[in-house]
């Protein structure tokens, strides 16, 4: 039996096949987009894996549509798992559960196999983009750490490793698993994203700005998630350092255009232009053209945490989707404690904020914000509410508020032009020259 290039073995109706799933597996794990010739092949291998592989392809889109895209492919690879190996049969049923929307299914079977079969990088990488999605950074954590005894000469896996202790707030053990993965591979781009977080987290923002541009000729060719998102993260240093017409050089050069139709482009377009206007920075007509691209996101409600972004974007470029995109949120909502509970009340007040109507902002932020982690989104990009939330409040009149909340955080990044411009003018509003 033929065996990946992390030695599991594969079921195949063509050794020739190898190459295709090869593609993904490294592909998905490296951030290339060679990953998706692996849909060369999945109308002719009707192998169980081949096809789980595809349907998981098609639910990355992050779409309504995705999970009708997706059905044959799981309705394939059923129909071809009596042949398959136990790690293939379970891999597929968890692609089914996730085209079901069961992700608590989904979760559990990508946990069994990190103890089963701890080589199945390709199932430690869904289960951690499950478990990002919901807020759970142990579990991201507790799912790399499974498999770290059988896959640990692999750079990625420490990539990974990394981002999860991160997102659990162990810096130093997320810095010396990202220094790991770049002494196996330096140009490991998951494992430049979390040294990324952990520079802006320490305040380390030149540093971490020299990182990233040093790190940034590994990002040509990546796919463009990992590409823009990277570029996402060089910009926020460069905000940090109120250094805005180099932010909008990246945005317009590296962010936004490199695959506009997807969601994780949009969003971070739609947090780098937001994140400048809060720092006092003007980026003229850019909202507009973004916008063309967000509309047709209103009847999405896959997932909360990108909902908020393109309704955001919408309103800040006065379209009145986004009220559309709210009723639809809210209709979400009546059946979904979570999105009732977190993502309705943080509709309500993003939209407040771009319309200018603080106080009610504040106040609709105020119920989210204690929550939002159960929505998604890793510290970095759930902070952009926590900006919007301190402008709702120093213009909404509660400057004592604003002004606690801005100054612990210029306390822990000192080198945070930003923060310190913030901070200086709120305390002067407040008689604290």
């Amino acid at each position: 039996m033929p065996v990946d290039s992390l030695g599991n073995p594969v079921t195949l109706d063509d050794t020739a096949s190898l190459a295709r799933v090869d593609d993904f597996v490294q592909g998905l794990l490296r951030y290339e987009p060679r990953a998706v010739a692996l849909l060369e092949i999945a109308d002719s291998e009707s192998a169980a894996l081949v096809q789980a592989y595809a349907a998981a392809l098609q639910m990355f889109a992050e779409t309504p549509g995705a999970p009708a895209a997706a059905r044959p492919h799981v309705e394939r690879a059923q129909a071809a798992a009596s042949r398959a190996t136990p790690r293939e049969q379970r891999f597929v049923a968890a692609i089914a559960a996730w085209v079901a929307g069961d992700i608590a299914r989904a979760i559990t079977l990508h946990e069994e196999q990190a103890v089963e079969c701890p080589r199945d990088l390709v199932s430690v990488k869904l289960g951690q983009y499950h478990l990002f999605n919901r807020g759970d950074a142990p579990g991201m954590l507790r799912l790399a750490r499974a498999v770290l005894p059988a896959a640990g000469e692999v750079p990625q896996l420490h990539g990974m490793l990394a981002f999860g202790w991160e997102q659990c707030h162990f810096l130093d053990e997320a810095e010396d698993a990202a220094r790991q993965a770049l002494a196996g591979e330096p140009g490991e781009p998951w494992a430049h994203h979390a040294l990324a977080h952990v520079m802006l987290t320490e305040g380390r923002i030149v540093e971490g700005q020299q990182f990233m541009a040093e790190m940034a000729p590994h990002w040509r060719g990546l796919n463009s998630f990992m590409r823009t998102h990277n570029w996402w993260h060089a910009a926020l240093f460069a905000i940090e350092l109120e250094q805005f017409d180099d932010a909008l050089r990246l945005y317009d050069e590296q962010v936004w255009g490199v695959l506009p139709a997807y969601s994780q482009d949009q969003i971070n377009a739609v947090s780098l232009l937001a994140r400048l206007e809060l720092a006092g920075a003007n980026v003229g007509a850019r909202w507009q053209e973004l916008a063309t691209w967000l509309a047709p996101r209103v009847a999405d409600q896959v997932l909360a945490f990108l909902d908020l972004q393109y309704l955001y974007g919408l309103a800040r470029a006065g379209r009145p989707e986004a009220d559309q995109l709210l009723a639809n949120l809210a209709q979400r909502a009546s059946a979904d404690r979570t999105w009732r509970e977190i993502a309705l009340p943080a509709a309500q007040g993003l939209l407040a904020h771009a319309r200018g109507r603080h106080a009610e902002s504040a106040r609709a932020l105020a119920l989210a914000l204690p929550r939002l982690r159960e929505i998604g989104g890793s510290h970095a990009q759930r902070d952009l509410f926590q900006q919007i939330y301190i402008d709702a409040l120093a213009r909404g009149g509660q400057l004592a508020e604003a002004q606690n909340l801005v100054q612990q955080q210029a306390r822990v990044l000192p080198a945070s032009r930003r923060l310190q411009r913030q901070g200086r003018s709120l305390a002067l509003a407040l008689g604290l020259a």
